[in-house]
């Protein structure tokens, strides 16, 4: 007898639908055979499910037994086969008449015992169960709150494989899940606040318009200037994840397991801030079967990489494509998957090996091989991709112990910052890009006009220091930024050497 039992599979960050087809024969010699790409974890199942079956107290005659997941000719990977294969096998066997598979998916791992364990990707899945107009979808307790996410499905959760039978048969009649109310009070970012960082009004003040244009900056300063404070408190002025945005980011999280089990959507935007030591897939993603790197973790949120020049080089020219496309496309033999990418990169180095080049009361101890070495690890076409690249003087001791005057705060800062978000969402509303930084050119000139005097002084720049076709268009970029922060509709003199500035522009030898 043959059984169909829905199930899905993930293919990047989204799901497809799987038809777990069950044929149980008559045999001298009992032979399981799984075929349509499975993995080892699916491979594996098999003694998951045939114990689970068992101890669940259900029987069923273990012939011959062929397991086709259809469609058959894309790779089948993880465990949440298990308990649609039990069912199967349990329908196939005659132990179980089900009364609900046709408008019904089921995802879920077993335990021996028969338990459902949770499995990755459920967020997808239950994306996929709505597309395709199925009623309901069957999942382990512990992934309940996250397939309730998506509105117009009914989720089921149970807690081992006796009560989803008792179900299917009709013989238990269970409510779908409610998802409970979320909590807005909880403080995202714990009691960091740029109130804590005293002086460095420049920094901020760039930090600020990074915020604000989604532009990706480099601080650069000897120890102690508070380069990385600076930088782990940028997530508290950023505006809150949207649904679409919230939805796209959890979905990367939900594929590799990384939701909490009490957690709906991501309500924060990702910060991610990986060690120097990460290899080439851990940053951007890879493997065997694809998954996603540290740059999609990082989508709609920061990149933080700290101690720019102690990453490999040819890990960090990986970062080139990302930067400028804002996806990350992964080839492999079998198969090319696409990951989202777009995030804001925060870099912070040393001028020097051992940090003190240029520091007023500290000597450097570096010869000029080294350091120039050291600066070789950043070359010029990934420098160029940075907008805003700034220097962070140490802190002095007057800032330092002005306990009353501690400069701006988050709340403020992101305020401003939402303001500008939405002066941009409300002019690229019918162009695809919400941000300035995301301009291409034919929105650059359409929005970033200068007069003549500040045509004159970009082109003088530009010569003189021999800016590249894409500097000349990031200080455009970063000058419609500080135009919007300061509400004008227009960018002015002051707007554009502001931002040349930050690009590392003398601006007096210009004039």
């Amino acid at each position: 007898m043959i059984s169909q039992v829905l199930s899905a599979g993930l293919l990047g960050i989204d799901a497809y639908l799987i038809t777990v087809e069950v044929d149980i024969r008559y045999a001298n010699l009992p032979r399981w055979n799984t075929v349509g790409l499975p993995e080892s974890a699916v491979k594996e199942s098999k003694d998951r499910v045939v114990a689970a079956i068992r101890n669940a107290g259900y029987d069923f005659l273990f012939r011959k037994v062929t397991i086709n997941l259809a469609p058959a000719d894309k790779k089948k990977e993880g465990t949440a086969f298990d308990l649609p294969i039990a069912l199967g096998l349990l329908e196939a066997s005659d132990v179980v008449q089900p009364k609900c598979y046709d408008d019904t998916l089921f995802v879920g791992e077993l335990s021996l015992s028969g338990e459902l364990r949770p499995v990755r990707g459920i967020l997808p899945i239950a994306v996929l169960v709505r597309d395709l107009g199925l009623e309901r979808i069957v999942v382990p307790r512990a992934n309940a709150v996250e397939a309730s996410m998506v509105q117009g499905i009914e989720v089921l959760a149970f807690d081992h494989l006796s009560e989803v039978v008792e179900y299917v048969a009709g013989r238990l009649e269970v409510k779908p899940f409610e998802a409970p109310a979320a909590n807005d009070n909880q403080p995202l970012f714990g009691n960091r606040d740029y109130s804590e960082i005293y002086g460095q009004h420049l920094p901020k003040r760039a930090i600020e318009v990074a915020a604000a244009g989604g532009h990706n900056i480099l601080l650069s300063g000897p120890p102690g200037s508070g380069k990385t404070m600076l930088a782990s408190r940028i997530p508290t002025i950023l505006p809150k994840l949207s649904f679409e945005e919230s939805l796209e980011t959890s979905k990367i999280y939900s594929i590799m397991g990384l939701l909490k089990s009490k957690e709906s959507l991501l309500q924060e935007r990702p910060f991610r801030d990986p060690h120097h030591s990460v290899s080439n897939s851990g940053l951007i993603g890879g493997g065997s079967f694809p998954k996603p790197g540290e740059v999609s973790l990082a989508h709609n949120g920061v990149l933080f990489l700290d101690e720019l020049p102690e990453f490999q080089k040819h890990i960090l020219e990986l970062l080139r494509q990302p930067l400028e496309s804002h996806y990350v496309t992964i080839s492999r033999a079998a198969m090319s998957l696409t990951y989202p990418a777009r995030f804001i990169l925060v870099a912070s180095c040393n001028p020097c090996p051992c940090g003190y080049l240029g520091h007023p009361k500290i000597h450097c101890q570096c010869t000029q091989a080294s350091i120039q070495r050291y600066k070789a690890k950043l070359s010029g076409p990934l420098l160029d991709r940075i907008d805003l690249q700034i220097e962070v003087p140490p802190i002095l001791y007057e800032d330092l112990r002005k306990k009353n005057d501690k400069g701006v705060d988050s709340k403020t800062m992101a305020g401003r910052v939402e303001k500008v978000r939405t002066i941009q969402s409300e002019r690229y509303q019918n162009d695809e890009v919400y941000l300035n930084s995301q301009m291409t050119t034919r929105l650059i000139e359409k929005y970033c006009e200068l007069d003549q005097s500040g045509e004159a002084i970009l082109k003088s720049s530009m010569e003189k220091f021999h800016l590249s076709g894409r500097g000349v268009s990031r200080i455009l970029k970063v000058s419609r930024t500080i135009a919007d922060l300061e509400g004008s509709p227009s960018i002015q003199m002051e707007h554009l050497l502001e931002a040349m500035q930050y690009r590392g522009v003398d601006n007096s030898s210009i004039r």
